[in-house]
């Protein structure tokens, strides 16, 4: 089983919960219409990397979102993660009106930073950006996410439980792309301005 860190522990997550269409921009670049209700699609444990692939049958697409770990049903923790996406595979099954899981939730899809405690009255004080070959590609801001952690949290609690060590993926905003082999990208988060955690990655 893979495993993520919490100020610097394992943690073996069950599964990766993640949100899409959740940035307003990010709906608008891809083309795709505003969703009614919440969109919640899953990865397997399987899918945690630690090493970011440009390429895995078919170029790459990076989604740099805010992510959280769970505990005692509490948002506990706190990071960045890439939610990797074969962006060609999942338009083919779009089209055809079938389950696109497997252009998002293939082994190497879910890369993350670590992870930092931290309380979850302090969600709109973060802040993150994406740099890919020190060029600004992403920023991101809860204020701007279409369903905020806590909706998240209620919409799942209809349906799912959130384990002990499981993360969500809160959604991507504007500016995703196509990973090239070398590309080296780095993931900045901020409370009240302030850098709260870096992670790096060079593409294979």
């Amino acid at each position: 089983m893979n495993s993520v860190l919490l100020d610097w522990q394992a943690i073996t997550p069950n599964k990766v919960v993640c949100v899409g269409r959740n940035y307003a921009a990010h709906i608008k670049e891809l083309g795709n219409a505003v969703p009614e209700e919440m969109v919640i699609f899953f990865k397997p444990n399987s899918a945690i990397s630690n090493q970011l692939y440009a390429i895995k049958g078919e170029p790459l697409h990076y989604e740099c979102e805010l992510c959280f770990i769970a505990k005692a049903g509490k948002l506990v923790g706190v990071g960045l993660g890439l939610d990797l996406t074969k962006r060609g595979l999942q338009s083919k099954l779009k089209a055809q009106s079938l389950p696109w899981e497997r252009a998002k939730s293939f082994d190497g899809a879910a890369v993350f930073s670590e992870f930092v405690s931290f309380s979850d009255a302090d969600v709109d004080s973060l802040r993150f950006e994406l740099w890919v070959n020190n060029e600004l590609r992403q920023e991101g801001d809860p204020r701007l996410m279409l369903n905020t952690s806590q909706q998240i949290q209620e919409y799942l609690s209809g349906f799912t439980s959130l384990q002990d060590g499981d993360v969500v993926m809160t959604g991507t905003p504007a500016g995703v792309g196509v990973i090239a082999p070398g590309d080296y990208f780095q993931a900045r988060l901020y409370q009240t301005g302030e850098l709260k955690l870096e992670s790096t990655w060079r593409a294979l």
